[in-house]
């Protein structure tokens, strides 16, 4: 827990692996700015364990990422673009 979304963001960024954050929050400003500020390969919005669906570009960045290609679906091809998955669950 954090005390503002701010120091939750900057936590999450100066983490050397971005393969997945997730934050639970009632407040739809707040899970959007998290979504986008993130650096992070998979995003949760009120989900556990950001795990996306096989056809999703699931990698990670920075040290969480390991070799030299993204090679599931489309990242196959646009292997020097970094992809961000967001999963959302509201209710």
């Amino acid at each position: 827990r954090t005390k503002t979304l701010e120091e939750a963001i900057e936590i999450c960024n100066e983490s050397p692996y971005h393969n997945g954050h997730a934050i639970f929050t009632s407040n739809g400003k707040y899970a959007r700015q998290f979504q986008y500020d993130v650096i992070s390969g998979n995003v949760g919005i009120n989900i556990g364990i950001v795990a996306p669906m096989a056809f999703y570009p699931f990698s990670g960045m920075a040290g969480s990422f390991l070799g030299v290609l993204h090679t599931q679906g489309k990242e196959a091809v646009r292997f020097f673009t970094e992809s961000k998955v967001c999963i959302h669950r509201w209710l």
